[in-house]
């Protein structure tokens, strides 16, 4: 393992792939224990002299086993390339660890204390003073942490990729790193053998290129130059009794007095330091700033733009920094939401009510509908939540909601929200691998779930403690790795009756909630109490919801948000996670059983309810003639359908609000006002959502010729572009997802590049364009990532898709840009008129749209683009979201008509 001293290898730096010559150099300086040793780095120093820039502060990087310096060439790369536009200079040195890549094979065995100790001998040989970033990977990340420990005079800010500085208690080290330290493999499969080095470049996504193999490899081509490979292994501190556990532990331990900017950066896809390891850095280092790159693993800097983000991230420390020292008051805390009423309010006003709250038309267990008074809920919340703090479940835990919509969730996660604990919610419509990413992400502390939950997480390996709504089987709740149930809990709680309990603050988190995930991996949306009161008030403001009216609620958000409007709620007869299987007759009873006087419906819900509307029978439609207020959130309503459902419901005001995850209720619009805007509007070109509600404001960026959001914010009438919005119910921030949060942000003015500073506002880009007219109402025109950029001029979807709608032959359409930005093609992809779920459809092929359905679709697309259509194609089934069954995946359809226009196969999209 430990090979003879050899000195510093002969280094062509120009040989590899992304490397400029001029950066490497070798460097000499005694190591920890005083003896004289060569050290070889990569230094950007040069660069920022040809420039004239002075650096900012240093960046210091430090690679892992078995990798070398090679692995920060971009951010030396975009360091130089910043500094020489004129940008902020950082000074990048990436140093090979002795025994590692082109440095001196010392003929020792090194531990961590000493590589600590010796990257303080390279910075200092290397000329490296103050400020000092550092920035680790891998053993490499625990080398530069304890670097930063021991000089936080001289740190600026501290960055990591996927590392680990302590092993969590009951948690075996990682499989692979197991196998690698096995009496027989070890020798074998790190040093006599090129295996351990294989698989570590074999974790990239995608396969490093030919060319970047080779240059990991050069400096470990034979097994002498691969002893430290081998000794980096043996380092790992497996147990208390290995020479570096202490040292690890001293590390581990200074994290928590770290003071500056920390940032860790992380491939959720790594097999090695998984994402307990991330949990364990963010517990240490409480304003750590996260962001997860789903998709990348362990190479996580040849799997994404690591140097983006990095120096992205830097940009925004130096920024604070200076504002800092301009004015010190610019670094205090904004001024906290104003005070709402707390969301369990009216179950405390209401605890000695019997009138009812709750109904579940099917109850997952027994004959339906179920009724749950206020008394009862009231009385439920309050057990749970003692007994969820019996359980262990403290402030600030996260608890992940495994629960179909009804009394269980209800109850459940009233009260975790009662004891301040972080309520996890993400749609069970987002399939297995949607749900692994999005439980995973959100790194829950206990699990609350029905059986399938239960099962999935059990099969997946999602982290966090086990709870059952009901009680199991003893061999099942054996399988699943249960360890108690709400009903015990409940009992527990009743125990500990009067027992006070935390109360949370108002800007404490209270909710992730997950996004859809129709526009790429679902998102984690963090909602402090605060803003959840401010979207319940909003709500009922806007609606007419008060204490003692009713709902159905067939869209899952409102069914949670009744209590805390002080409505009794029903959720009709349908399975949540596809809202299109709501039938006439199954809202008719919903209605019925809690003489509702307000309907939410999904889009698809809709459109399933007025399908089916012929088994409605006499007092079907009476019941439904009763309801003064119908709203369909999530996806555009057309007036069509908006006209079918006046027709059940005749005595219902008709509202299809805008929103999102982020903010669940921007602006509002009725039937009515559709008709009179559409009217009045020459080209509308998108879809009317309406004006603002109370307390929200909207505006505009107008897009460049490239479709980027680039323009001041306005609520001038006709500029197209981004929609952004602000109001006191717009989401806290996105969950460990620092660059989307980031990128979601925005100023009054121009985009620059630089942080946003927000005057106290809190703009929120929606990623959806669209316009103002001259009467302040907003048009949706689609999605800034569909936006297709052809030579002619910019084009949004929506309006071009309502043109080729217009065809007597057209069901739905969509349209995508194929080919290049700047020079894309504009696409058509329909469903032709019929029944979209016939068997004859189903076995339907996709094909070219004959010459007559192709040339009235660009007639009537001539008016409203600029651009010529190049392609019409007809598919049996366009594909949509998940969550709402209604929103087209043009992401997806586009991919799809490039590979076919391409000369791929005519598959199904």
């Amino acid at each position: 393992m430990v090979t003879e001293r050899s000195p510093a290898g002969v280094v062509d730096p120009g040989s590899f792939e992304g490397v400029e010559p001029s950066w490497s150099r070798l460097v000499t300086a005694p190591d920890a224990d005083g003896v004289e040793r060569t050290w070889h780095v990569l230094d950007n120093a040069g660069d920022l002299a040809s420039a004239g820039a002075a650096p900012v502060a240093t960046i210091v990087c430090v690679h892992g086993n078995p990798t070398w310096s090679y692995l920060w060439r971009s951010v030396l790369a975009a360091a130089s390339a910043q500094a020489a536009g004129g940008g902020r200079a950082w000074r990048v040195v990436a140093v090979d660890q002795l025994d590692m890549g082109w440095s001196e094979r010392t003929g020792t065995r090194r531990r961590l204390a000493q590589r600590v100790r010796d990257l303080d001998a390279v910075v200092r040989a290397a000329g490296v003073e103050g400020p000092v970033v550092t920035l680790g990977h891998d053993w490499g990340g625990v080398v530069s942490l304890g670097w930063a420990v021991d000089h936080r005079d001289e740190l600026l800010a501290s960055a990591v990729l996927n590392t680990a500085v302590h092993q969590p208690e009951g948690t075996p080290v990682p499989a692979p790193l197991r196998l690698a330290l096995a009496r027989g493999v070890h020798g074998l499969g790190t040093e006599r053998t090129t295996a351990f080095l294989d698989t570590t470049l074999a974790l990239a996504h995608p396969r490093l290129t030919p060319g970047v193999r080779a240059a990991y490899r050069a400096p470990y081509r034979t097994a002498a130059r691969r002893g430290g490979i081998a000794a980096f292994v043996a380092d790992i501190p497996v147990d208390a009794d290995h020479p570096s556990a202490g040292e690890l532990d001293r590390i581990a331990q200074g994290l928590r007095t770290l003071d500056v900017p920390a940032l860790a950066l992380w491939g959720p896809r790594d097999p090695i330091f998984s994402d307990r390891y991330l949990d364990d850095l963010r517990e240490r280092l409480p304003h750590l700033d996260v962001h997860r790159f789903e998709g990348a693993g362990h190479l996580l800097a040849e799997d994404v733009d690591v140097a983006g983000a990095v120096l992205t991230w830097l940009g925004d420390v130096a920024d604070r920094r200076e504002d800092r020292d301009a004015s010190p008051a610019a670094d205090a805390r904004p001024a906290r939401e104003p005070a709402t009423a707390r969301l369990w309010a009216h179950l405390d006003a209401l605890r000695d009510d019997e009138g009812t709250a709750l109904v579940e038309m099917a109850p997952p267990r027994g004959a339906g509908p179920r009724t749950v008074s206020w008394r009862l809920l009231a009385r439920r919340v309050d057990e749970i939540a003692r007994g969820l703090h019996a359980f262990g479940v403290r402030p600030g835990d996260r608890v992940s909601l495994l629960v179909p919509p009804g009394a269980d969730l209800t109850g459940v996660l009233y009260a975790c929200l009662r004891l301040g604990a972080v309520v996890v919610v993400a749609d069970a419509g987002l399939g297995l691998r949607g749900l692994t990413r999005a439980v995973r992400g959100a790194r829950p502390d206990v699990v609350v779930g029905a059986v399938p939950g239960l099962a999935a997480a059990r099969a997946l390996g999602w982290p966090g403690r086990r709870i059952a709504t009901h009680p199991l089987p003893r061999a099942t709740t054996a399988a699943l790795g249960v360890e108690t149930t709400l009903v015990d809990l409940a009992s527990l709680g009743a125990a500990m009756r009067g027992a006070p309990l935390p109360e949370p603050a108002q800007d404490d988190v209270a909710a992730v909630l997950f996004t859809s995930g129709s526009t790429g991996p679902a998102k984690g949306v963090v909602y402090t109490h605060a803003q959840l009161g401010a979207v319940r008030d909003a709500l009922a403001a806007r609606y007419g919801i008060a204490p003692g009216g009713s709902l159905v609620a067939g869209f899952a958000p409102f069914a949670l948000l009744g209590p805390a409007l002080g409505a009794r709620t029903v959720t009709p007869d349908m399975d949540v996670t596809a809202p299109r299987t709501l039938t006439a007759r199954a809202l008719a009873d919903a209605v019925a059983a809690a003489d509702a006087r307000v309907v939410f419906l999904s889009p698809a819900a809709v459109a399933n309810v007025v399908a089916t509307a012929d088994a409605l029978g006499a007092e079907d439609r009476a019941a439904l003639a009763g309801v003064g207020t119908f709203l369909s959130a999530g996806a555009p309503v057309s007036l069509a359908l908006l006209d079918a459902v006046g027709r059940l419901m005749p005595g219902a005001e008709a509202h299809t609000p805008y929103g999102m995850t982020e903010g669940l209720l921007m602006t509002d619009v009725t039937a009515q006002e559709i008709r009179a805007a559409q009217a009045g509007a020459a080209a509308p070109g998108g879809v009317c959502v309406g004006r603002p509600v109370p307390g929200v404001r909207v505006r505009v960026s107008a897009l460049d010729g490239d479709g980027r959001a680039v323009g001041e914010l306005t609520a001038d009438a006709g500029v197209t572009g981004e929609v952004v919005v602000d109001a006191p119910h717009v989401k806290d921030r996105y969950d460990a997802l620092w660059l989307t949060e980031r990128a979601s942000r925005r100023t009054a003015g121009p985009v620059d590049g630089a942080a946003a500073r927000t005057d106290g506002a809190r703009w929120h880009r929606t990623g959806d364009v669209g316009h103002l007219d001259a009467a302040g109402r907003l048009w949706i025109e689609g999605r800034l990532a569909h936006v297709v950029t052809t030579p002619d001029g910019v084009v949004t979807p929506v309006g071009p898709e309502q043109a080729a709608e217009q065809v007597a032959q057209v069901h739905r359409a969509a349209v995508v840009g194929v080919g290049p930005a700047g020079v894309q093609q504009l696409v058509v992809v329909v469903e032709t008129v019929g029944d979209r779920h016939s068997a004859r459809r189903r076995r339907a092929r996709p094909r070219l749209a004959g010459p007559g359905l192709a040339e009235q679709v660009r007639e009537r697309l001539r008016e409203r683009v600029p651009a010529s259509v190049a392609a019409v194609l007809v598919v049996p089934v366009l594909p949509t979201d998940v969550r709402h069954n209604s929103k087209v995946d043009r992401a997806r359809v586009a991919a799809w008509a490039e590979g076919v226009l391409s000369g791929g196969r005519m598959v199904a999209p």
